[in-house]
């Protein structure tokens, strides 16, 4: 996988070609997400997460696990995001949670574009902002919203597995469901590090907009 200078601008380049697809406003109750990249990760480790992970030089995306105190899809798999504030742009609301979730600052020079809305089952419409986090070593969570932090390898989304699609009943489109390590991330989170694959590395405009979400995730 290459790294910093080739890495960031290759995403870049990606994603300035990339047309994005956006619901018409005001449709949905408006979210955003940071897919942010840092330059260095930890390896794959015990079911592929934390346990006994080894420091390595390859690029990660920062995702947390959400507390279980929360009242909406507690340790669930996440990328650092949340609502929308008033007067806010999907950008500075990305920017804002990844400070409030897990204390990483960033301004926006790092921001690199954005993927397409996704909309979620429970009526929200989630901009996907891509964004260079750097080293970002000092990763704190907000215990409050997340439970833990995780680095996980770009090269563990390139996996000649991903996506897993499974039909799900009564519904037209299946489920997408990303591997990593020996266990796997739902939709939306998962179709978004799904196009992050396709469009910021590999270079193909993929839609995701489509698919299903497991039941568990509708609320």
């Amino acid at each position: 996988m290459q790294r910093d200078d080739s890495l960031r601008s290759l995403i870049r380049k990606n994603l300035e070609a990339f047309a994005v697809h956006q619901p018409e406003p005001g449709q949905y109750r408006a979210a955003a997400v940071a897919v942010a990249v840092a330059d260095e990760g930890e390896g794959a480790g015990l079911e592929g997460f934390a346990q006994h992970a080894v420091w390595s030089t390859e690029a990660a995306l920062i995702l947390t696990r959400r507390s279980g105190k929360l009242r909406n899809h507690a340790g669930q798999w996440a990328l650092p995001g949340g609502r929308i504030d008033t007067g806010e742009t999907p950008e500075e609301a990305a920017l804002r949670e990844l400070s409030e979730e897990v204390n990483l600052h960033l301004d926006s020079s790092r921001i690199l574009g954005r993927l397409d809305d996704f909309v979620t089952r429970s009526g929200f419409a989630i901009t996907p902002v891509v964004v260079w986090a750097g080293s970002a070593r000092e990763l704190v969570p907000n215990l409050d919203e997340v439970a833990s932090i995780h680095r996980i390898p770009v090269h563990e989304f390139m996996r000649a597995d991903a996506p897993l699609l499974n039909r799900l009943e009564g519904s037209e489109h299946p489920v997408l469901r990303m591997p990593v390590g020996d266990n796997w991330i739902a939709a939306p989170t998962a179709a978004i590090l799904y196009q992050f694959r396709e469009v910021c590395i590999a270079g193909r405009h993929t839609r995701v907009a489509h698919f299903e979400q497991p039941v568990f995730a509708w609320k």
